[in-house]
């Protein structure tokens, strides 16, 4: 291992909101050398109240970490992987990505509603906080009578919608509601899991990634011990077919890929804005390139390109 400069501190950026900070957090307690937090305000952190489908542009939530990297600010970025654009800025690279946490979506509803037979839960009619594009296509193409609303904030501003009455149901990452213990912690919601083959996770989804600046051996040999071979493979499939779709981390592409062994299963879904169309594709073999390419071609072969 490289040697540790006398007295340096790893510098961790992340952003400021609760699961964030929380993530930040989670890396700094599994390294073995002393670290420093610093909070970045990022364009994602300051533009609250538009959607994401209508902010142009890449890196939302993570342009200012990487600057701030870049620079030499901090030496370490946390990121969720899901919102990292393909490109990655040169001088930078993923030195580590860490096993990954759950992948699913969830639906947030009060513990007072009155609870349906059908599907999560959901009365008919139920307004549901989502600004996922990826989100509200899926879920429209299992429930089209439910009412979709968009919705920003951090994760406890969204699930405080749902306690307070002003939305029915709020639709979230189950990394983000564990990692905060969201479902020991906020007792007027219940939390129910959506089925990948009814709600496909974004790729990347519940995993995060360690990003530092590609001249730095010593923090790459600090973070390093952190990297999961089988995440970082299932997540390099994902994102190869995110990449055949332009890259962008907010396209509405679900994709979900499982390693066992030397084999690849990759599933991947992509709906009409109004859900009256779900596209699927599935492969499975032991070449991450074959599957991408089967997966892409029935994607295509379906019409998913309208949409994407």
């Amino acid at each position: 291992m490289t040697e540790e400069p006398a007295g340096r501190l790893l510098r961790i950026g992340s952003r400021g909101s609760d699961l964030a900070l929380w993530q930040a957090r989670h890396i700094a307690s599994r390294l073995k050398v002393q670290t420093e937090l610093v909070v970045i305000r990022t364009a994602g952190d300051q533009i609250q109240h538009v959607s994401l489908n209508k902010v142009e542009g890449k890196g939302f939530f993570t342009k200012e970490i990487e600057t701030a990297l870049m620079s030499g600010q901090i030496d370490v970025a946390v990121h969720s992987y899901k919102d990292l654009p393909i490109d990655e800025p040169p001088g930078l690279e993923i030195a580590a990505v860490p096993a990954r946490g759950p992948v699913r979506d969830v639906v947030v509803t009060s513990d007072m509603a009155q609870r349906s037979v059908r599907l999560w839960g959901l009365r008919e009619g139920s307004r549901v906080g989502t600004s996922s594009l990826r989100r509200k296509a899926q879920i429209l193409s299992r429930r089209p009578d439910l009412a979709l609303v968009d919705l920003r904030g951090n994760v406890p501003t969204r699930v405080a919608k749902v306690a307070s009455g002003a939305l029915d149901a709020v639709v979230l990452a189950e990394a983000g509601v564990v990692r905060l213990n969201i479902g020991a912690q906020a007792h007027a919601v219940v939390i129910s899991p959506i089925e990948v083959s009814d709600v496909c996770p974004a790729p990347a989804q519940g995993a995060l990634a360690i990003q530092i600046r590609c001249d730095d051996a010593w923090t790459r040999a600090e973070v390093q011990p952190l990297d999961d071979p089988p995440t970082v493979r299932a997540i390099e499939v994902e994102r190869k077919l995110l990449a055949r779709f332009g890259g962008g981390c907010h396209l509405p592409l679900g994709a979900y890929c499982q390693v066992d062994g030397a084999n690849i299963t990759l599933d991947a879904l992509v709906a009409a804005p109004d859900g009256t169309e779900r596209i699927e594709a599935h492969a499975t073999g032991t070449s991450a390139a074959r599957v991408v390419d089967e997966v892409h071609a029935a994607l295509v072969k379906g019409g998913a390109e309208r949409y994407l």
